[in-house]
């Protein structure tokens, strides 16, 4: 029986209600510059105690922080785009993946396999290994603090206050692993007025989520704010035997935070979260023959064969075989003003991340590739940052950066369908022990001048030191019809690596409306060690990826600010591409080498086109559209494969995660009522072109282009107080694959992954102080 943590949450819902109830405080809502974005409409509107249900008279302005210091997004040199929390509902977004089909050129899924793990394209650029000792193309930061690993990255969304996507290279700013972009959540800030609310959300397939925010001062230095949620369905694959529920989430989070602002010149954010999760398995579906090999004869036999997805799948594993996971982290934000023109920051993090999921990676009540990966991530990170100012033509930051992350594992692969000897089946259990130390440094700098008639010239330059040791023990046990025998092989090695990525970028503002940029920037992904290694010979390092971007691009805001348009192309030069790729090659032996070679196999070509804009139509209507054009193409892949057997080279025909197109349209209108309260009614439709789902391309693990649609309706009581909304996602019911495990050279696995069918919800929102 699944452990129920809702108490921390159900305590909260009962000590939100009984503050908003017991008292009288009438407070606006919440502040734009808590908020840290702000919504332009009638100064006089936003008084009364309607103002909730007013549409806007502007669109929205967020303030992003892209270069460390706010911004309005439509002055950054930069491919952004950024969402407020409102905007995350009205996309319907449940979790970060919520996201997929609103960035151009951006590809974000739960990662294969695992209920907890999120996997991120930008541009082309991610991590196409979900391994721990992979790291990942595309960096994740909460409240400035940097994720180091995919796992558990996959959070839910709620206690957001808005949401920015970097596209493109952030090596300056950000360092390592942001070399397709970067993803920065940031959560709300405690509020010098009292705010609270509570919502429950209901649905389909046993959805019941529950949220509660608190938030407001304890003195006139101290405030402070609480956010929890909990996030349950029965998932949306079955079992049709024993109507086991897979696919599903079992959530509950947790985030307070403590500000101390004694001064003008000082203040502190205090941070802790804690989040716990606990699933059954996340099942795919086999798109080619599943096959045992014979150790014999090295002929291989057809186990099992796929059959059309339906949402059902059967796995090997027991009922009591699921993924859980904890994380929880702590950091402490400081600010000085230290005078007129400088400005200290401090950001100081401890994250920990411990997981036990059971993966069946051959999606089948064989054992091929049935896994159990248990992790013990933490990190510690320091990141000091002094910003200059001279309120005229100069800013500047300047910053000193530390990771110290340990990653022990312990994993298990059982593989008693795979392994026959003259037909009689062989039992097979690896156990892997291994211990991943990262240490990296890093010091930049970035600038930027204003000068002439609306010029900006920005510059900017990082270096990063890191060191990786890996130590790594594999035993493989074999049992009847051979003698039993294990085979064991330890492995311990250090590597180090360092990094210069600078930047570049010139702006023109040719009006108050219209701006121009053109940048070039420099970014690297970490090298690191193969944690697939099955054999002594398999033992590996592989070398940092680089990629050069240069893009140019126009931002557009009307005077009015009811119409805002960005576009921009880019080129991007991708070097030492690290694949990981399934060797089924044995020269001189009939039985096939079972190994997973990491390389740094590729040179890459990349160059698009983006598009992004909205618009107010009329009073009481929006409109707004998103496009990406990615052409994306490997200059050479150097496979041994190949070189070996010249007919495997369409292997790599094409990249995988890189769909042509991307697009989505969406619109929403509301009818103001007679007693001031509003109902809003909007959809969107969005289109993927044609995605491959593993570097090497395998019919099954495509998926052609599709189009999905999303409806959804509210209603806002005139007080402000009251919220209801409901909404159905993937309305025509579409069956799309997101993502998928290539493992051909054992049992020739080949899984995808599949996107929710058509699901609806309702959601009774209650908010405080109003």
């Amino acid at each position: 029986m699944r452990h129920q943590h809702t108490s921390i949450t159900l305590g909260l819902l009962s000590a939100a209600i009984a503050l908003g109830l017991a008292t009288n405080v009438q407070a606006a809502p919440q502040s734009t510059v808590n908020a840290q974005s702000a919504q332009a409409s009638d100064s006089a509107a936003q008084k009364n105690a309607d103002a909730t249900t007013q549409k806007p008279k502007e669109l929205e302005t967020i303030v992003v922080t892209a270069r460390r210091r706010s911004e309005d997004v439509e002055k950054v040199p930069i491919a952004i785009s950024a969402f407020s929390s409102e905007d995350l509902k009205d996309m319907q977004a449940v979790d970060i993946a919520g996201l997929q089909g609103s960035v151009p050129n951006m590809n974000i899924v739960q990662g294969r396999g695992s209920s907890s793990n999120v996997n991120i394209f930008i541009r082309g650029i991610g991590q196409p290994d979900a391994l721990q000792t992979f790291d990942p193309g595309v960096g994740f930061y909460v409240d400035d603090v940097y994720y180091s690993r995919i796992n558990g990255a996959l959070m839910d969304l709620f206690d957001i206050d808005h949401v920015e996507v970097l596209r493109g290279p952030q090596g300056t700013l950000y360092g390592m692993n942001s070399t397709g972009g970067a993803v920065k959540v940031v959560t709300k800030k405690p509020t010098d007025q009292p705010e609270g609310s509570v919502a429950v959300t209901v649905g389909d397939y046993g959805r019941i989520n529950t949220q509660a925010y608190l938030s407001g001062p304890l003195s006139k230095t101290w405030s402070a704010s609480i956010a929890a949620g909990t996030f349950k369905n029965d998932g949306y694959v079955t079992d049709p035997a024993t109507k086991r529920h897979f696919n599903d989430d079992d959530t509950q989070a947790i985030r307070g935070k403590l500000d101390f602002h004694p001064s003008d010149s000082f203040n502190g954010i205090l941070e802790v979260d804690y989040s716990h999760q606990d699933t059954d398995l996340t099942m795919g579906q086999p798109t080619a023959p599943l096959m045992s090999t014979d150790l014999a004869t090295g002929l291989s036999t057809v186990r099992l064969l796929p059959t059309p997805w339906d949402f059902h799948a059967q796995t090997s594993f027991g009922p009591d075989k699921g993924q859980k996971l904890v994380q929880k982290g702590v950091a402490w934000n400081m600010n000085w003003h230290l005078n007129d023109n400088w400005d200290f920051k401090s950001i100081t993090a401890y994250r920990k991340l411990d997981t036990a999921a059971y993966i069946d990676i051959d999606a089948s009540p064989l054992q091929l590739g049935d896994v159990l990966v248990a992790l013990r991530q933490h990190q510690l990170s320091q990141e000091f940052q002094l910003q200059y100012d001279n309120h005229d033509n100069l800013h500047a930051v300047f910053g000193l950066y530390y990771l110290d992350e340990h990653v022990p594992s312990h994993q298990e692969a059982y593989a008693d369908s795979f392994l026959t000897f003259f037909g009689l089946p062989i039992n097979f259990l690896r156990t892997i022990d291994d211990n991943l130390v990262n240490q990296s440094y890093a010091a930049f700098a970035n600038g930027t001048w204003s000068f002439g008639d609306g010029w900006s010239l920005s510059a900017g330059l990082r270096y990063t030191d890191e060191k990786k040791d890996y130590f790594r023990t594999t035993t493989a046990f074999f049992g009847p019809p051979l003698t039993s025998f294990d085979s064991t092989f330890a492995f311990n090695a250090s590597k180090s690596w360092s990094a210069v990525t600078p930047s570049i970028a010139l702006q023109k503002q040719f009006t108050p409306e219209l701006m121009w940029y053109a940048s070039a920037n420099r970014g690297f992904k970490s090298g690191g060690f193969n944690g697939r290694a099955n054999a002594p010979s398999d033992v590996s390092s592989f070398n940092p990826e680089f990629v050069w971007t240069y893009e140019s691009g126009l931002k557009f805001r009307s005077a009015d600010g009811r119409v805002q348009a960005n576009g921009d192309v880019f080129y991007s030069d991708y070097k030492d591409f690290q694949a990981r790729v399934s060797d089924i090659t044995n020269p001189g032996s009939p039985i096939p080498n079972f190994g997973f070679p990491v390389l740094n196999a590729a040179k890459l070509t990349m160059y698009g086109a983006e598009f992004s804009g909205s618009m107010l139509v009329g009073a009481s209507s929006s409109l707004q559209a998103q496009i990406g054009y990615l052409d994306s193409k490997y200059d050479k892949f150097v496979d041994p494969r190949v070189l070996l057997d010249p007919s495997l080279a369409d292997l790599h025909a094409h990249t995988a995660f890189t769909p042509k197109w991307t697009a989505r349209v969406a619109a929403t209108h509301t009818f103001n009522l007679h007693d001031g309260a509003a109902i809003t009614v909007g959809g969107d439709l969005s289109y993927r072109d044609t995605m491959w789902l593993s570097v090497d391309n395998r019919p099954g693990l495509m998926q052609p282009g599709y189009t999905l649609a999303g409806l959804f309706g509210v209603f806002d009581s005139a007080d402000g107080r009251w919220q209801v909304r409901a909404g159905v996602r993937n309305l025509t019911d579409k069956t799309y694959k997101t993502d998928a495990q290539e493992f051909s050279s054992v049992g020739n696995i080949q899984t995808a992954y599949y996107g929710w069918p058509r699901n609806y919800y309702l959601t009774v929102r209650y908010n405080f102080f109003r």
